[in-house]
């Protein structure tokens, strides 16, 4: 009740729910491109599955904090003539992370591309129990960043909201489980959205190659990487990225409306364009 009646606590709980779904965004766009190689009737079962994973790591990994907080310890030291650092857990979590993150959104494109046409088979492109462990994967590395942030936020706000006070753990796992309800509930609107228009899709693309990129830069600066003994590598702000993202999205449905009666470019293996554009020509 003296936690309920805080309004500092209301106060963080809305910023951390506010930052759980911007850290999200991320997540939904991988979600939204990799369940739209499943069959129509699978897509909805691996974004429940998915956001379900991303809400029980998170929490796992609030509850088991002083392990998180113990791997920014490194392990491995080095200083060669040309780069020095310290490897730790956290770095390696990190910088793993957005290497996959590379890895998987250049394929990605070069697949929707290039890519040889699977959709006129009837079969999806893809499996659930696949789709599942790339989305498993990928929420391990989403969940460590949102959760370093997260923590990162409530240590440098005043007490009784400050981390290690009371109540803090309450309201960091209720932002959680508020930010996974509310993308839940738009999760399939916005698949339907990206996976109907080929732009969005590559821009969703573009955008987790940047994401891929910052936590490259990330885990380096969490490994004190230095080039030449004094050139260190700093983290990219994640507020530059996201301005990015959503002045990007904000310009796209502008030629979105603008240019709604075009007919979009077929992407291989786009279930859900894949079937409106075969109703379309069958109505026709």
């Amino acid at each position: 009740m003296e936690l309920l009646s805080n309004p500092n606590a209301w106060i963080a709980l809305l910023t951390l729910t506010f930052l759980e779904i911007i850290l999200g965004i991320d997540n939904i766009v991988f979600l939204s491109i990799v369940s739209g190689k499943l069959k129509a009737e699978e897509q909805p079962k691996a974004r429940r599955i998915g956001l379900l994973l991303a809400m029980v790591f998170r929490i796992i990994l609030l509850f088991g904090i002083t392990w998180v907080m113990s791997l920014k310890d490194s392990f491995f030291d080095f200083d060669w003539s040309i780069v020095s650092g310290g490897i730790s857990g956290q770095s390696l979590i990190v910088f793993g992370g957005g290497l996959f993150l590379l890895y998987k959104s250049v394929s990605e494109i070069h697949h929707k591309l290039e890519g040889e046409e699977e959709g006129n088979s009837g079969k999806s492109s893809n499996t659930l129990v696949s789709a599942i462990i790339q989305i498993a994967l990928l929420n391990i590395v989403f969940s460590f960043d949102s959760i370093l942030t997260a923590v990162g936020l409530v240590s440098a706000a005043e007490p009784p909201i400050g981390f290690g006070a009371t109540g803090a753990l309450e309201i960091m796992i209720a932002a959680i489980i508020i930010s996974i309800v509310i993308m839940l509930i738009f999760a399939g609107p916005v698949s339907k959205f990206v996976n109907e228009h080929p732009t969005i899709q590559i821009l969703g693309l573009s955008f987790l190659i940047l994401i891929g990129v910052m936590l490259l830069a990330e885990g380096s600066h969490l490994a004190s990487i230095k080039f030449f003994g004094e050139n260190e590598v700093h983290s990219i702000p994640k507020g530059y990225l996201y301005f990015a993202i959503f002045f990007s999205l904000f310009v796209e449905f502008l030629n979105l409306k603008m240019k709604k009666n075009t007919k979009p470019v077929k992407l291989h293996n786009n279930t859900i364009l894949d079937e409106k554009l075969k109703d379309e020509d069958f109505m026709n």
